[in-house]
């Protein structure tokens, strides 16, 4: 049994490191299939990447419900850790999530379980973080959308196959939808729902 005082440290400098994974964050999102580093590490607990780590101690708090997948809420540490370290609720209920944290894609459930957020309110939507084999190779998909000068290429290894398939129903909800953050180590990749993607295989 881990107690608190044998649970991984998070950031050492906790300012300085929290703004700069901001940053690195909102690079992402401005600029939609973009790869940003995340500098900053914290330690880390059970199946969780050092980037996921600095995104959650620097987005989670006590405001932000958070959702696990199966293999996440299973490791005892990680949520000791998570609870210990942003003070973010762990709920059952992935309807009111702000964030969900996916370690693996092949995890990810349908993804009109999460909050979609409503017209008036559109950013009341669950943000989904999954974790990717990689942000540099694999399948090549283009992107399309605000942010975007033009078209944007990526080329990663993700899961679900056809994590971009079920996206594209952001383009009958909005202003509704999800938004999906894509970690790999201590890389990400945002999607935001304004951002069509298409495999270039396709």
């Amino acid at each position: 049994m881990t107690t608190i005082a044998e649970l991984p440290p998070g950031f050492a400098d906790k300012v300085l490191s929290a703004q700069s994974t901001f940053r690195s964050v909102m690079d992402a999102m401005a600029r939609p299939g973009s790869v940003q580093r995340i500098v900053p590490m914290a330690g880390t607990a059970g199946p969780m990447m050092r980037g996921t780590a600095a995104i959650a101690l620097t987005l989670f708090d006590h405001d932000t419900p958070l959702w696990l997948d199966a293999q996440l809420a299973e490791s005892t540490e990680l949520v000791k850790w998570l609870k210990f370290h942003t003070g973010a609720p762990v709920v059952q209920d992935s309807s009111i999530a702000a964030f969900a944290l996916i370690s693996d894609g092949v995890l990810l459930p349908a993804l009109e379980r999460f909050a979609l957020g409503t017209n008036e309110y559109p950013d009341r939507s669950t943000t989904v973080i999954i974790q990717v084999e990689s942000l540099d190779a694999g399948r090549g998909f283009e992107l399309h959308g605000p942010g975007i000068d033009g078209v944007a290429t990526l080329q990663a290894s993700i899961k679900p196959s056809d994590l971009f398939e079920r996206l594209r129903m952001n383009e009958a909800l909005f202003p509704r939808g999800i938004d999906v953050v894509l970690v790999a180590d201590d890389a990400v990749v945002a999607i935001p729902r304004t951002t069509r993607v298409v495999s270039k295989e396709s």
